[in-house]
Order: C-alpha cells, then sequence, then structure tokens
C-alpha cells in the first residue's frame, strides 16, 4: 500500500466517523429524555456522566495517554468543567423536562453563534459579515421558536436549552482562552470527573441516590447508552476524527447531530413539531453551519 492509499483510507475511515459520532450524539438526546422518565434530571446526568468519566479514564490508560495535569492548569479544568459538564448538563436535562427535545437541540446547538460573540470580548476575535449575519438568523430562528410559548405561559424548556447553549459557548471560550497544557483527552476525561463531582453534590442535595434496583433492562441499556457510548466512547471517537480529517469536515459531525436528534425524537419520542417549529430550527442550523463552517474554525467537542 503506497502512502497515498494509506492517507486515503484514514480519511474515509475518518469520515466514517463523522458519521458514527453524529448518529450517537444525537439519539443521545433521545436517550436523556427516556431515562428522564425514570430519573430526576440531576441524577440522569450525575449516572450518565460518571459512566462517560470512567470511559474516558480508561481509554486513556488504553492508549496511555498522559493524565497528569500541570501545576497551575487544575483551576483551569475545574472551571471549564462546570460551564461544559455541570452547567449544560442540567441546563440540556430540565429543557427536555419543560420542553420537546427537539427544541432542547436545535437551540442549545445555537452554541456556535453565541460563542462568536463571546470570544470579540475575550479572544479579540473579529465579528465577520458572516458572524454577524449568523447571529441575526439565530435571533429570528430563536423568535420564531420562542414566542409562541411565551404567549401561552412562559417559556421554561426554551430558556432552559439557551443556557444550555451559553453554557457551553462559555465552556469552550475559556478554554481557548485558558490554553491549558495538558493532552486533549486528559483534559476531557478531568472535566467529566470534575463535573461529575459538582453533579453529585447536587443530586444528593436536591433528589438523593437514584434507585436504580428498580429499573427494568430496557432503562439500564438507554443508561448504559447514553454514559459508555454517548459521553465516553463518542467523545473519544472525536479527538480519533479531529487528528484525522480537517476541521470544516469535523465540524460536520456536530451539524449532524440536531438533525439526528430531530429526526430520532420524531421516531422514538413521537414528537411532531409544526411549521413554525421547522422554520425555526431551519433558521438556527443555517445560522450555525454558516459558523462552523468557516476555514478559519476549529473543530470543539460536543458536550453530548
Amino acid at each position: 500500500m503506497t502512502a497515498q492509499d494509506s492517507r486515503e483510507e484514514t480519511a474515509a475511515s475518518g469520515r466514517l466517523l463523522v458519521l458514527v459520532i453524529g448518529l450517537a450524539w444525537g439519539f443521545n438526546w433521545v436517550a436523556a429524555r427516556i431515562i428522564l422518565e425514570v430519573l430526576q434530571p440531576w441524577q440522569l446526568r450525575a449516572v450518565g456522566i460518571g459512566l462517560g468519566a470512567v470511559t474516558l479514564f480508561a481509554a486513556a490508560a488504553i492508549m496511555r495517554v498522559r493524565l497528569t495535569i500541570p501545576r497551575g492548569e487544575q483551576a483551569k479544568i475545574v472551571i471549564a468543567g462546570f460551564f461544559n459538564v455541570a452547567a449544560f448538563g442540567v441546563c440540556s436535562a430540565y429543557a427536555q423536562v419543560y420542553g420537546t427535545t427537539s427544541r432542547a437541540i436545535v437551540i442549545a446547538y445555537s452554541m456556535p453563534i453565541w460563542a462568536a460573540l463571546l470570544a470579540r470580548p475575550v479572544l479579540r476575535e473579529r465579528l465577520n459579515t458572516v458572524k454577524i449575519g449568523a447571529l441575526v438568523l439565530c435571533a429570528a430562528g430563536l423568535a420564531i421558536l420562542i414566542w409562541p410559548l411565551a404567549r401561552t405561559g412562559f417559556p421554561l424548556g426554551a430558556l432552559f436549552a439557551l443556557g444550555c447553549a451559553w453554557s457551553w459557548a462559555s465552556g469552550t471560550v475559556y478554554q481557548k482562552w485558558a490554553d491549558i497544557r495538558a493532552p486533549t483527552l486528559a483534559i476531557s476525561a478531568w472535566q467529566l470527573l470534575f463535573g461529575w463531582l459538582m453533579l453529585a453534590a447536587g443530586m444528593l442535595a436536591f433528589e438523593g441516590l437514584p434507585q436504580l434496583s428498580t429499573l427494568d433492562a430496557t432503562k439500564f441499556a438507554w443508561i448504559g447508552y447514553n454514559g459508555v457510548l454517548g459521553m465516553g466512547m463518542t467523545y473519544f471517537l472525536w479527538f480519533v476524527v479531529v487528528v484525522r480529517l480537517p476541521a470544516m469536515t469535523a465540524a460536520l459531525g456536530s451539524l449532524l447531530v440536531p438533525v439526528v436528534g430531530v429526526i430520532g425524537s420524531a421516531l422514538v419520542l413521537g414528537e411532531r413539531p409544526g411549521l413554525a417549529d421547522a422554520i425555526g430550527f431551519a433558521c438556527i442550523f443555517a445560522a450555525a453551519a454558516s459558523v462552523l463552517l468557516q476555514r478559519d474554525v476549529k473543530p470543539v467537542a460536543v458536550p453530548e
């Protein structure tokens, strides 16, 4: 096999992994909604992220990735873990409790727009024409989605979904600003662990321990999917993709997630978005795509 053949084979396997990641993360939202039928929000996240952390640490050990964090970097990982894991996890769970899964996914994936906006004062990154246009398009999509809900009551689910996008954007921009000097897999594993500690504390304070012994095999299977695959192995596969493929191709994995999630919520959960939802979804998806697919954008790990 020539070097060219080897590169083409590596790229082909990377593109296949992009598809796997999009499917796995998209259906992870569906899994979370099903688990919420038997576990409360803090319990859902504590159990799932705990399993994800164990999976990532095991992957790091198998790959012999250095897990030691340099002095002075630990606090940065704790802060990033709060935004990317704890705050994101709680907001995304409550977004599904108080609203539809499809709406929660799409609003959460407005994250690239908020990250671009936040990067202006924090990272001194310029707001170019594409980013400004994406912000306007995103605002229009959010208005279309939230206005009908606001007319009939307080749109708590949509606001939690926005909190999900904002916490993820804050964590992404903070992590770029902090420039943590450690392997990416190690940073993510420690973020999950620190985030799990925060979630476990919240679970004990607000909900207590989950009664897992009363669950049937199907619910255990969904919990395993959510934690081991959705929170653990897919993160690991993401790092493989980022190494093998150009940033723009890897970013397509992020854009697959809301598409798969909306389709999955319709097929599995029976959700039926209306015309206004479809228009709002299209606006936000187009806004996120225009930001993510710029040539100077590096792919970032997706919380789920």
